[in-house]
């Protein structure tokens, strides 16, 4: 199995609540919370190790939040390589209304990083990378990252044959989808893609079609745009796939995208081939959108929905 190094620089200690209605005002009495590791990339080693993998999480953290967030992960066998940050690790806040099933999230900011600082945690993932390996970055960066900070880890991890998987938003994908240090797997979501692309795109043929555009201008090797309920489209410079999504009942998308990264980290790193890890990982993302609040997807459930995730070329 190729090894798997993820990245989180900016996590979240989770905390999923519930109660009876959500209204300014009043005091409102809450169930006693779920309280989970939170980030992109801590996701992805959760999901990883939820579906008999391995890898390696790279976590910053800081502060007691830090502490409690590295607690948490000890306790579901996810192993760690630490590394300082600035100030105290966020905490954020999902709560369910239960009168109406509305799920109200609430993303608090992480501390704010220094250009050094960042240059140090690059180094330090470059240096926790082993030679050869998968490295997932997934989530948010830091408050005063540079968003070019993918590109530059790309470039740092190219020489030990390390390939970097992306999944991020907003200024950082703008900068990433720039062919300045292709990156071998970028993910988005259909509304980031349309803002991207300038342009909605309607149909499974148009995300095709804007995928494999970037993977051409250089911007990625892989290029992934989940569809939502419908799916996901995966364009290469020669191939062009649609995975379907599963039809599930629906509790929480929490997650669901970070499941979809997870399981297709996995099949890469068993050397499966590419509509075999697009149909694992929609069914990943399809079984995490049936659990509650930040649970993330079930192995039995994955196993069970793969059958449904059909693949057809686009």
């Amino acid at each position: 199995m190729t090894p798997i190094l993820t990245v989180t620089l900016n996590p979240a200690l989770d905390l999923a609540t519930s109660t009876e209605r959500v209204r300014p005002g009043p005091k409102l009495r809450c169930d006693v919370p779920r309280i989970d590791p939170g980030g992109g990339g801590i996701n992805v080693s959760r999901v990883i190790a939820r579906l008999g993998g391995d890898s390696l999480a790279f976590v910053a953290l800081g502060g007691a939040t830090g502490k409690r967030l590295a607690h948490a992960l000890a306790r579901e066998g996810v192993r760690t390589r630490t590394h300082a940050a600035p100030g105290e690790t966020r905490e954020s806040l999902s709560v369910t209304d239960r009168e109406t099933g509305g799920q109200y999230r609430f993303v608090l900011p992480g501390s704010t990083w220094s250009e050094a600082e960042g240059a140090a945690a690059i180094s330090a993932v470059v240096d926790a990378a082993s030679t050869d390996s998968l490295v997932v970055m997934s989530g948010s960066l830091p408050p005063g990252l540079s968003h070019d900070a993918p590109a530059r880890l790309s470039r740092a991890l190219a020489p030990n044959g390390g390939r970097l998987i992306l999944d991020t938003s907003g200024p950082t994908l703008d900068q990433a989808a720039r062919p300045e240090a292709p990156v071998h797997v970028l993910r988005m979501d259909e509304a980031e893609a349309e803002v991207l692309a300038g342009t909605p795109l309607k149909s499974r043929r148009d995300s095709a079609d804007f995928a494999q555009s970037l993977v051409r201008q250089g911007a990625a090797r892989i290029v992934i745009v989940a569809r939502g309920a419908d799916g996901s489209v995966l364009a290469t410079a020669g191939k062009r796939l649609f995975a379907r999504a599963a039809e599930v009942p629906v509790s929480s998308k929490v997650g669901a995208g970070d499941s979809f990264v997870a399981a297709f980290t996995l099949a890469l790193a068993l050397d499966r081939p590419l509509d075999r890890a697009l149909q694992e990982a929609m069914a990943a993302a399809s079984a995490a959108v049936m659990t509650e609040a930040t649970e993330l997807c079930r192995p039995g459930d994955v196993k069970r929905l793969v059958e449904f995730c059909t693949v057809t070329q686009v």
